[in-house]
Parts: structure tokens; C-alpha cells; sequence
């Protein structure tokens, strides 16, 4: 039986923030890279057709690699450990390792053949459509790349092993911004400086796909070169991994129909970059806690569900929802009330200016208010994937394609900030749902705990909104605008709401402080 209650809670406090300490920090070195992007290429121009060249390779990874793969095999890898048949496990995970290196190869090669067909339909974006193209070319390799990465990802999770594949980003960050420092002032042309961006991408996806290989010898097998498709266990995966593929893919595909809204119908020179690098700022809490929070209960929920253990089950599912809700309804206050002076400080330098800052704000505002919707949409969903019920998410997955697109037809008339707003209300959506059928599904959740939770949380959220914003106003007013005010104005408005949030939750008693609490002085 699953440990339960408070030492569960400080369990999953503990693991949460060993992944989000290295999440975290290859978060914030994805900041700077973009920081870095945006300081060479600003937002307007022919950087929206690198833009867009990466969003189609994204939407394929998404479709056909990394976390649709290890979505589906890691309940199926599980599942084997726990019954003890390790040899098999590692003989599957082996299968798959080669097969999607060689499907996923033959893939890239065919959308490299297929790229100006794929990028037609988002028009002339960045007014250089051959541009878009050839970025495209050079960057479709990394759909075969994190294809592997999906296996050897999925076996570390599988024991429990969050750290080093949570670091590898980091080194992926370090690469693509060693690339533009060096290699961008050297290129004589906007198009050959984009085409440094792409290359250091592909570079930094290989370090990223090998450097967690060395983890893998401590644990108690080793892939092998075997093609074992017979295994009912192999095919397991990929009747698994269809629903799943079509669910996250549904979800990435979102942000392609945004993209095409924004070049065709906003400003193909603008608005789809400014939404890109709003969407930057927006998942920097997303996959700080509630990635976090989601891929280290999922083996849990593996476990738990190939045990029969429902109890449990619900259990750890309102344990991570009550989490996420803790760390990211206070993210989304701060990311509206702050959105211009965290651009500003952010962006605003070099070829990114003042009414760029003004554009990527309201994007950012309008993405901030479905922040906490969207990670527990996550959270649900590796749910469904540990019940090995996907095709639940999926499609609701598929109904919030359809009302992704018939917002998007309805927003995008108030400009750039439309986009992500429909977004925020189709995750809304989506998370109501998800929590309907999930109900249905274990015959009742924590609900009301989880609500009550919320509503203190929301509370305490609205005390960090007006101490955040008045702090950072006093101070803007009477520092300026240098790039040292900025900080110091941003930072410590940043530094009172985060005491202010600890005051108003213990004031209201909401006890996932207390679970961080607990770990503290645990020296966790």
C-alpha cells in the first residue's frame, strides 16, 4: 500500500522540488536564451519565420516523440517492474529505442522532402516563406532525436530517477545560447544568423539525448540492439501511445492553428513571434510546478492503478491538483498584474522595442489567466494515461481543437492578445471536463477538499495581486526605468509577494504550506 497522508505529502513535497530546483534551472537558462534571441532578432521581421519553421518539427515531436512516447510506456514499463518480469521490461523498452530511431528517421527525411507543403498553409510568414522552409529542413532531425530521448526518459522515471533528465535541458539551453553569442555576430545576414539559431538547436537536442545515456548503467538491465515486435507488451505501447499521441498532439496543434490565425489574419511580422515569446514567459511556472508536480507522481499513479488501489489513486490525484493549484494560481496573478514590466525587463533591448514590450504583455496577460488550468489539465491527463484510459483526454483533447479554432475565428478581431485568450478559455474548459470524466471514471475524487483548497488559495492570491502590483508601482515611479531599477523594482515586488503569500496562506490555513513547512525543517 501506498504511504498516505502527511508523510505522502512530504514525499511528494520533497521530490517535487528536486525536480523543480532542475526544471527550474533550465527554465530560467531558457529565459536567457530567449532573452538573448530576442536581443539579436527582437520580435518583428523575419525571426516569425523561424518562428513558425519550429513550430511544425514541435507539433510532429509532439505527435510522434518524447512525451507522447513516454506517456505511454511508462504505465507499460511499470507495470512489468512491478511484476517482477525486469528482463522482459528492458527487452521492450530496447524494441522501442530502435524503432523509433529508424520510423522516426525515415519521418524526418520525408518532411524535409515535404517541407514547402508544410509550411504553405501559415502564408509568408516574417514576408520570407523560403526562409521558413529551409529553417524547417534543419530542424526537423530533432523529431528523431527526442524519439529516443522519449525511451530513455521514460525508463529513468520508471525507477524514480527525476534529476538527470530534468538537467538535460539545461545543457540543451547552454548550447543554443553558446551558438547565437558566437556564432550570430559572425553571420552577415538576417537569414544566415536565423540559420545559426537552428543548427545550435539540433546541436543542443543531441547533448540533450545523450547525456542522461550514462544514468541508465546503474540500474538493473541495459538496452540492447533487439527488435522484439512480437511482444504483446510492444504493441501494448503503441495501442497506448495512439491516443495519447493524438492527445498531446491535439494540444500542440492548438498553438500551429494559432499561429496560422496570427500570420494570416494579425500581422504575419509581428504576432506570431509575440505570442511565442509571451508563451516563453507563461510556461516558465508551468514546467517549474505543475510539470514537475505531474512526472513525479506519474509512476505513483502507474503503480497504484495496476494494483487496483482506487483509493490511493484519488488520493495522490487531488494531492497534485491541490499542489499545482498552490504554486500556480499566485504565478498567474503575478504574470497579469506584472506582465508589461517583466517583458520590459525581460526583452526590451537591442532589436526588441517599446511597442513590442506592449504587444508580448497583453499576450502574456491574457496566457496567465489559464496558467493553473492548463497544469492541471496536465495533471488529469497523466491520469487518464496511468488508468490506461487515453482515449478519455483525448478527446477532450479533440473538442478543445474545435473550440480552440472557433475562438481563435472570434478573438483574433481585438488583435495579438485574442489568440491567447482563447487559449485560456479552452483550458478551462478542458479541465472541467477532465474532471467530470474522471469523476465518472474512479465513481468519486477529493473534490471538495480540492475546492476548498482552491477558494483559500484564490484568497491569498488576490493579497499577493495588490501587494505585488503596489509594491513594484511605488517603486517604479521613484527609480525609473534603467536597467537597474528595473530589477530592483521588479525583484522586490516579486520578494513581497512571495512573503505576502506565505502570511495570507497561513492566515487562512491552507495546508500545502504546511507540507512546504514541514520539508523545511526536515532539511529537505
Amino acid at each position: 500500500m501506498e504511504e498516505r497522508g502527511p508523510a505522502r505529502g512530504r514525499r511528494l513535497a520533497r521530490s517535487t522540488a528536486i525536480f523543480s530546483l532542475a526544471t527550474g534551472l533550465s527554465r530560467i537558462l531558457g529565459l536567457i536564451r530567449e532573452i538573448v534571441a530576442a536581443y539579436y532578432f527582437g520580435a518583428a521581421g523575419k525571426v516569425n519565420a523561424f518562428t513558425v519553421a519550429f513550430q511544425v518539427p514541435n507539433l510532429v515531436r509532439s505527435l510522434v516523440a518524447d512525451a507522447a512516447l513516454s506517456s505511454a510506456f511508462v504505465p507499460v514499463f511499470s507495470e512489468l517492474l512491478e511484476k517482477g518480469e525486469r528482463k522482459r521490461a528492458w527487452r521492450v523498452a530496447s524494441t522501442l529505442f530502435w524503432l523509433m530511431l529508424l520510423g522516426l528517421g525515415a519521418l524526418t527525411a520525408l518532411f524535409i522532402v515535404l517541407a514547402p507543403l508544410v509550411i504553405a498553409p501559415f502564408g509568408d510568414p516574417g514576408g520570407d516563406k523560403e526562409l521558413a522552409i529551409g529553417l524547417s529542413r534543419v530542424l526537423f532531425p530533432i523529431v528523431a532525436l527526442l524519439g529516443v530521448s522519449g525511451v530513455i526518459v521514460g525508463i529513468l522515471n520508471s525507477y524514480e530517477h527525476f534529476t538527470v533528465p530534468a538537467l538535460t535541458p539545461v545543457f540543451w539551453n547552454l548550447a543554443i545560447i553558446a551558438g547565437l553569442v558566437l556564432g550570430v555576430p559572425h553571420a552577415d545576414t538576417m537569414s544566415a544568423k536565423l540559420y545559426v539559431y537552428a543548427i545550435s538547436i539540433v546541436i543542443g537536442t543531441v547533448i540533450q539525448v545523450l547525456l542522461p545515456v550514462p544514468w541508465l548503467r546503474g540500474l538493473d538491465g541495459r538496452l540492447q540492439v533487439v527488435l522484439d515486435w512480437r511482444d504483446p507488451a510492444v504493441r501494448r505501447v503503441f495501442v497506448l501511445m495512439v491516443p495519447v499521441t493524438i492527445g498531446l498532439g491535439l494540444i500542440n496543434f492548438n498553438l500551429v492553428v494559432d499561429s496560422i490565425f496570427a500570420s494570416r489574419l494579425i500581422d504575419p511580422e509581428l504576432a506570431p513571434t509575440a505570442i511565442d515569446k509571451a508563451f516563453r514567459i507563461y510556461m516558465l511556472p508551468q514546467g517549474m510546478f505543475s510539470v514537475a508536480v505531474a512526472t513525479v507522481l506519474f509512476p505513483s499513479l502507474s503503480r497504484l492503478a495496476a494494483r487496483g488501489d482506487l483509493d490511493g489513486f484519488r488520493h495522490i490525484v487531488g494531492l497534485g491538483l491541490r499542489q499545482i493549484a498552490f504554486l500556480l494560481v499566485p504565478a498567474s496573478v503575478i504574470s497579469a498584474v506584472l506582465a508589461e514590466p517583466i517583458v520590459r525587463l525581460l526583452y526590451q533591448r537591442g532589436q526588441f522595442g517599446p511597442h513590442q514590450t506592449h504587444v508580448v504583455a497583453g499576450a502574456l496577460a491574457a496566457f496567465a489567466a489559464g496558467l493553473t488550468f492548463n497544469g492541471t489539465m496536465l495533471m488529469l491527463n497523466r491520469a487518464f494515461f496511468s488508468l490506461q484510459s487515453p482515449w478519455i483526454p483525448t478527446a477532450v483533447a479533440l473538442g478543445n481543437l474545435a473550440l480552440n479554432a472557433v475562438l481563435d475565428a472570434a478573438f483574433y478581431r481585438v488583435g495579438t492578445w485574442g489568440i491567447p485568450l482563447s487559449t485560456t478559455f479552452v483550458n478551462i474548459a478542458g479541465t472541467f471536463a477532465l474532471l467530470e470524466l474522471l469523476r465518472r471514471r474512479l465513481g468519486r475524487i477529493e473534490l471538495a477538499e480540492t475546492g476548498r483548497a482552491f477558494v483559500k488559495i484564490v484568497l491569498a492570491s488576490l493579497v499577493v495581486a495588490v501587494v505585488s502590483y503596489g509594491a513594484w508601482r511605488g517603486l517604479d515611479s521613484g527609480l525609473g526605468r534603467s536597467l537597474g531599477a528595473q530589477i530592483v523594482s521588479l525583484g522586490v515586488a516579486l520578494l513581497a509577494s512571495v512573503v505576502a503569500y506565505g502570511l495570507a496562506c497561513r492566515t487562512l490555513g491552507v495546508r500545502e504550506l504546511r507540507a512546504l513547512l514541514s520539508l523545511r525543517r526536515r532539511g529537505a
